[in-house]
């Protein structure tokens, strides 16, 4: 495999790094104003149920988005099929982690504050809204080995690579919109959100790999 990155890929790593680690700065501002814990989990009802000491949660969780968007582009850049990502889903990949660093940590922060933020709901509805932006994509991605569902079955051939992705499109994009139609119908009980969130989720993973398997064995026997 070709693990050969190129001198604007580096740039881009670079840029998203810095930018996963901007939130640091509004945790030296606000540093002395901060709650001792810091609830960095909640449960299905809203309820935060998951504490870090601050040290940690102010300037850990950037670090954190800084070692995944690493992780993340090293396997984006070596793909010796990059040719084939979707430009869209390119671009979601290299910004997706940065920008989630500059929502999710100073969320974060101003919650531990005080600050009454809406958390199931913005969840429920950035999930929706990743799923429908990648759902419309998926269809476009050619084969590679880091876009797109890299199943046994869909990496052995075009075909089975487009079908499967053609489908799990069209799932992603309806399971979407249910999300967040949920979470607005569902305001003042976003207990139901959070389970209705995992069962569409489970089913777009599992539907679209059945159904990769299965066009995969039908494809042998022909």
């Amino acid at each position: 495999m070709n693990k050969r990155i190129e001198k604007k890929d580096t740039i881009i790593m670079w840029i998203t790094s810095f930018i996963c680690l901007l939130p640091i700065i509004l945790s030296v501002v606000i540093y002395q104003d901060l709650p001792v814990q810091i609830a960095v989990h909640w449960n299905n009802t809203g309820t935060a149920d998951g504490y870090l000491p601050k040290s940690i949660a102010a300037i850990g969780l950037p670090i954190l988005f800084l070692a995944v968007n690493l992780y993340s582009k090293i396997r984006l850049f070596s793909d010796p099929k990059r040719a084939a990502h979707s430009e869209a889903l390119r671009l979601l990949s290299i910004w997706l982690i940065p920008l989630l660093s500059l929502i999710i940590v100073p969320v974060t922060l101003f919650i531990s504050m005080g600050v009454n933020i809406p958390i199931a709901l913005i969840s429920l509805v950035t999930a929706g809204g990743l799923m429908i932006i990648c759902g419309n994509y998926l269809p476009k991605c050619r084969r590679n080995y880091t876009i797109g569902l890299k199943l046994p079955w869909t990496l052995h051939s075009d075909d089975n690579w487009n079908k499967t992705h053609r489908l799990a499109g069209i799932l992603w994009i309806f399971g979407g919109i249910i999300i967040i139609v949920s979470a607005f119908l569902l305001t003042n009980n976003l207990v139901y959100g959070v389970p209705l969130t995992i069962t569409v989720v489970l089913i777009l993973a599992i539907v679209p790999v059945m159904y990769s398997f299965f066009l995969y064995k039908g494809q042998e026997k022909q």
